[in-house]
């Protein structure tokens, strides 16, 4: 299956290793393919140097260890073709995901959570090692 990862996933991998963390790791790069959207990676990028500063380059070494296709989001969508998350800021992700095909969506946002759309399937860390 296509996976894509949402912003707050990479910051749990990268920032805060745990066994789930590394579980998802494991699963993904062994029987899944890992979908990365280049404005993930912006606002990935962002976050690192607004609160991770000094671990900018952990950053680095993850995505170049890491088995993954890169996307591009559009810079020009019509935000009003897809649906409506609560923070305007993250309709290019979802639309990304939807136009990019991808199977499931796993982020720990609950304003994609709320999303009634069956594809790509949201799901939340957890849910996604309990049922994929």
């Amino acid at each position: 299956m296509r996976i894509m990862l949402d912003t707050n996933i990479f910051v749990s991998m990268i920032f805060f290793p745990s066994p789930q963390t590394r579980e998802l790791a494991r699963r993904l790069t062994e029987q899944h393919q890992i979908i990365v959207c280049d404005y993930v990676i912006e606002e990935l990028r962002l976050v690192t140097e607004r609160k991770f500063s000094a671990k900018k380059m952990f950053l680095e070494h993850f995505f170049q260890e890491l088995p993954f296709e890169m996307v591009y989001t559009p810079r020009t969508l019509d935000l009003n073709d897809f649906p409506n998350v609560r923070d305007i800021k993250d309709t290019p992700i979802i639309a990304t995901a939807i136009m990019e095909n991808v199977d499931v969506f796993v982020t720990g946002d609950k304003d994609f959570q709320e999303l009634d759309i069956e594809v790509p399937y949201i799901a939340t860390m957890t849910e996604f090692l309990e049922r994929f």
